[in-house]
């Protein structure tokens, strides 16, 4: 059997952040104890069905995202990582990711949630400068923000942090050196993000009245290179689009989605893939956290649609995730998934365009790749190039 992943999303934020268009709420009071019973509950519910009659499934991650899981009580994220070490078949070396916030009252928890059996911190730190930081409306400072870089540092083995680039006015001097105090501090792992304009958030209405501007696509592209240069320098390699990391220190979890394995997603608006018999199952919970919690608390789960993917979304999902990585697709292992022959997922004339433009390319081994060119033209590229 494929080790699983697991995700658990915590519903929850202090406050809204003015780009985020995630499934994430601020409340004045939320019912520790019936979240976290709640949470139990559902993940039991997935974990009968996808052990079914074969015995327990190897469990090779576990990720608490949101919202922000770090207002979580650490007694229930402990509670959830002892459940799934008895309902699945742990790895010995199983990664446990718990994202954090910066700020001085979350961090203080970070030893709480190492104690409760996290080796993986994931920091959204998003800048290194006060400016921005008050811009995306984060409730840290940059004081702040190293002192939880440093404070994880010393107690995880495994450490991640976030920043978000291509900000109104941003010139690339100063990105680089924000970029090598940020990896000078913790340079195991970074993820990026290009700050995009989502709908229905903030941003989205304050940059349609022009209240800011973003940089244009050609300088957001040398922010975006500046960032590869700036992270070889710290040993960081670009695995995938927005991820870097040193050998080894890859996020196994979400190698997962990328490489399209099993996961399960437990708590409100959670998704996951799960292989079924020969159905290949997508299924996704009720967004509103209230609605979420009744539902569970009545049926044992929140689940509002499942539904058998045809064998074409089977390979387009696949591809989609696997050319973001740096080591592509196996066209033998999107066969597997989907039960289509690989030429059969992939327009030909464009795949010979996309390799003599050196968008992709073979590898010796046989898997297609995006070079580094391409990784930065995917989004106009796969539509045209899956059937």
């Amino acid at each position: 059997m494929e080790p699983l992943a697991l995700y658990i999303h915590w519903p929850f934020c202090a406050a809204k952040c003015p780009y985020c268009d995630f499934n994430s709420h601020v409340r004045e009071r939320v019912d520790q104890a019936r979240f976290g019973a709640a949470l139990r509950r559902e993940l039991a519910f997935e974990a009968a069905r996808a052990n079914g009659t074969g015995g327990r499934r190897p469990l090779a991650s576990i990720f608490f995202g949101g919202g922000t899981p770090s207002l979580m009580e650490p007694d229930t994220v402990a509670a959830l990582i002892a459940d799934a070490r008895h309902l699945f078949d742990a790895a010995p070396d199983i990664e446990i990711t718990l994202e954090d916030n910066p700020t001085s009252v979350e961090a203080g928890r970070l030893r709480a949630f190492r104690d409760a059996g996290v080796n993986r911190a994931s920091l959204g730190v998003q800048a290194l400068r006060e400016d921005p930081l008050r811009f995306l409306g984060r409730r840290h400072d940059t004081r702040q923000a190293i002192a939880a870089l440093e404070l994880a540092r010393d107690l995880f083995p495994r450490l991640s942090f976030d920043l978000i680039y291509a900000r109104p006015g941003q010139q690339e001097a100063d990105w680089r050196a924000e970029l090598r105090e940020a990896l000078a501090l913790a340079a195991d792992h970074l993820s990026l993000y290009q700050l995009t304009i989502e709908p229905g958030t903030r941003f989205a209405t304050e940059h349609a009245r022009g209240a800011f501007a973003l940089p244009e696509e050609d300088d957001a592209a040398r922010l975006y290179e500046a960032t590869a240069e700036e992270a070889a320098r710290f040993g960081l390699a670009p695995y995938e689009v927005s991820n870097y990391a040193k050998p080894g220190a890859e996020s196994r979890h979400n190698l997962q989605y990328w490489r399209y394995g099993d996961y399960l997603g437990i708590g409100a608006g959670a998704h996951q893939r799960l292989l079924v018999g020969d159905a290949l199952l997508a299924i996704r919970r009720h967004r509103g956290p209230e609605e979420w919690l009744a539902r569970v608390e009545r049926d044992g789960h929140a689940i509002t649609g499942e539904e058998a993917l045809s064998p074409a979304d089977r390979a387009r999902e696949a591809l989609l995730m696997g050319l973001r990585l740096a080591e592509g697709i196996d066209p033998a292992r999107i066969e597997a998934r989907s039960g289509l022959p690989f030429d059969a997922t992939i327009d030909s004339a464009i795949l010979a365009a996309c390799l003599d433009e050196g968008y992709l390319a073979w590898g010796p081994e046989g898997r297609l790749r995006a070079t580094a060119e391409g990784r930065m033209r995917l989004d106009a590229m796969l539509p045209a190039l899956l059937r």
